[in-house]
């Protein structure tokens, strides 16, 4: 085997690991991506849950300020 044999075998290895780091590259910006959108719903939830229970505690203020 000579060394351009060896030098080409390298590459091709290099070149098959830079193939393999973009798609996992590109597979976790999409992963990223998902979970920032599913943040937003969860954020966007627990704001609406503050809210209802905020407006039960003032009826139950209103309803003991009335009795």
């Amino acid at each position: 085997m000579t060394d351009s044999d060896i030098f080409e075998q390298k590459l091709d290895r290099l070149i098959g690991l830079c193939q393999q780091l973009k798609r996992e590259n590109q597979a976790l910006r999409e992963r990223e991506a998902g979970l920032v959108g599913e943040r937003g719903e969860l954020l966007e939830k627990n704001e609406m849950a503050r809210q209802k229970i905020e407006t039960m505690i003032n009826r139950l203020r209103n309803l003991s300020a009335e009795q």
